[in-house]
């Protein structure tokens, strides 16, 4: 399977731009063969939070529109990152994934918001998973900060996905944190991890160094600190492999944890 990881300049609060970029690469991903294309997270506006009432996407209906067009027209499944929507007077960083006939699969938003950047403040949470298939791929996917949440990640693993994406706008100065995590739910969950990260433009700082890594941990690919398009070829009969070697599924004991008082 042919993965394009798109890791974008996103301009921050240009949103003709940034949709011009995007559609970009995902036409040279798609010229280039690859099969599934990967956008990182809030492309369209950048964190612009302050600025969401001008910039937001009404009803995600620009997006829609962009992404199922696009993929119906190159062949090519979407996993569309995320972008920031308004819907009943309310912002979303919502991600739509989109199979190559031109199918809107999902629409997710962040569950998980980040404090750090005051995204509770501006935004709204989520409160499903986000799990689909991709073709004969069974997957799921997350954004960002909620790498930080292994619970979260595993409980997309179990319900089939072997293949997890993540979108996100991970800063610089924690990007070690980005790659130690990313490699974690990789190997405990046994699954692909695709992640595609931004690189940044002032007066936000993020370096890219997005990554897919196998079931094992090993790292297929690391982004530049540039903006940047990379084609990965994975080969997904390896999660099984692996699955089959150490059997951690089979080993759970679900029912020691849900006796964990949680305080």
């Amino acid at each position: 399977m042919k993965i394009g990881c798109i890791q974008l300049n996103v301009r921050f609060g240009k949103v003709d731009e940034n949709y011009e970029r995007a559609e970009q690469f995902i036409r040279e991903a798609a010229s280039k063969g690859a099969e599934i294309v990967v956008l990182p997270e809030m492309w369209n506006t950048g964190f612009a939070l302050e600025k969401l009432p001008g910039l937001a996407d009404k009803e995600g209906v620009r997006t829609k529109e962009f992404l199922t067009s696009l993929a119906k027209e190159l062949g090519v499944h979407i996993v569309g990152g995320s972008v920031a929507i308004e819907r009943e007077g309310k912002f979303f960083n919502t991600m739509y994934t989109v199979n190559k006939e031109g199918e809107l699969l999902t629409e997710y938003s962040k569950a998980h918001l980040f404090r750090l950047m005051n995204e509770e403040k501006f935004l709204e949470a989520g409160d499903q998973m986000n799990r689909f298939a991709l073709g004969d791929v069974e997957a799921g996917a997350v954004i960002c900060y909620e790498i930080r949440f292994p619970e979260w990640v595993r409980a997309h693993a179990l319900a089939g996905a072997k293949v997890l994406f993540v979108s996100a706008q991970w800063p610089t100065p924690r990007i070690d944190h980005w790659k130690t995590l990313l490699q974690a739910r990789a190997i405990e969950n046994q699954c692909f991890i695709v992640a595609v990260n931004r690189i940044s433009n002032k007066p936000e700082n993020f370096n890219g160094q997005s990554m897919i890594i196998e079931p094992w941990g090993e790292v297929l690919w690391t982004g530049a600190e540039d903006e940047e398009l990379a084609i990965i070829d994975v080969d997904l009969s390896k999660v099984d492999e692996i699955r089959t070697r150490i059997p951690v599924y089979d080993d759970r004991r679900p029912g020691l944890y849900s006796g964990v008082v949680e305080e």
